[in-house]
């Protein structure tokens, strides 16, 4: 699956008492610099192309009404940006940030002349504080990233900080199902399975799909993950499981008047 912070969610049938993943800037950066030159091998591979879906769903549901640009953060190798960019109108300019130069040298040579990737701005740059002013981008995504930020909460008060009075905030992000037995299953393939398929590519650095799941089992997904994103500011979250509830989108909406006020959650359903 794709490998691209803090109340936690565990694994089914995960060790309640195991430590905290590291997630400190330095080690992940690392990390993704070694296994970049496979990783969109890997992801594919993995989820048996199921990520490509997950991205052209999260990019369906962006309103993009306005000349303001659209940022596209931990984006990795560029795919959710480029895709970004394929539905954007000509005179919306497409920015994809991420902190590690590795992943971003692969996302610059995915640009290709002559079509809507062209033009796609790759900066490298921390999420948690983002060298843009506040109220820029109409819409801020991030797609398997922000379970990789060290600090959650700022990495969505940034987005929210970046983004325009009005515009969206949308999180791609891994989840657990809620299914009995597929939540096992699920389980069972993460810890078990997916970290040793993932090593045969990753040889350089053979903890990065351990990382995965420890990562994915301590991070808040469904109502924890919409709460947080209304605490930072963002007012009618809403959240889409699918696939089972494998992965999740969420979205929500900087208020014209951004004053961080909390407001109920929903959820819906694919």
């Amino acid at each position: 699956m794709v490998v691209t912070e803090h109340e936690t969610t565990p694994v089914a049938d995960s060790d309640a008492a195991s430590p905290l993943v590291d997630k400190s800037g330095s080690r992940v950066r690392e990390m993704f610099r070694q296994i970049a030159p496979r990783y969109d091998a890997m992801n594919h591979l993995l989820s048996l192309s199921i990520d490509r879906y997950w991205r052209w769903r999260t990019v369906r549901i962006l309103k993009l009404d306005s000349a303001a640009p659209v940022l596209d953060t931990c984006t990795g190798t560029g795919d959710l940006a480029i895709a970004i960019a394929k539905k954007a109108p000509k005179n919306v300019r497409v920015v994809g940030s991420d902190f590690c130069h590795a992943m971003l040298e692969i996302a610059i040579r995915k640009r290709r002349a002559g079509t809507t990737s062209e033009s796609i701005e790759f900066i490298e740059a921390d999420s948690q504080s983002l060298p843009f002013p506040e109220n820029r981008f109409q819409c801020v995504t991030v797609a398997f990233g922000l379970r990789n930020v060290t600090d959650t909460d700022q990495g969505l008060r940034e987005m929210t900080r970046v983004c325009t009075p009005g515009g969206q905030v949308v999180v791609l992000e891994f989840s657990q199902p809620r299914l009995i037995g597929l939540r096992q299953a699920y389980g069972f393939y993460f810890r078990n399975v997916l970290p040793r398929i993932g090593q045969l590519f990753a040889r350089n650095d053979k903890s990065a799909y351990k990382y995965l799941p420890e990562s994915v089992g301590q991070f808040p997904d469904g109502q924890a993950l919409a709460d947080r994103m209304t605490a930072a500011g963002l007012t009618d979250v809403q959240f889409t499981p699918m696939t089972f509830g494998v992965a999740t989108i969420y979205q929500g909406t900087k208020p014209v008047a951004y004053q961080g006020t909390k407001v109920s959650t929903t959820e819906s359903t694919e």
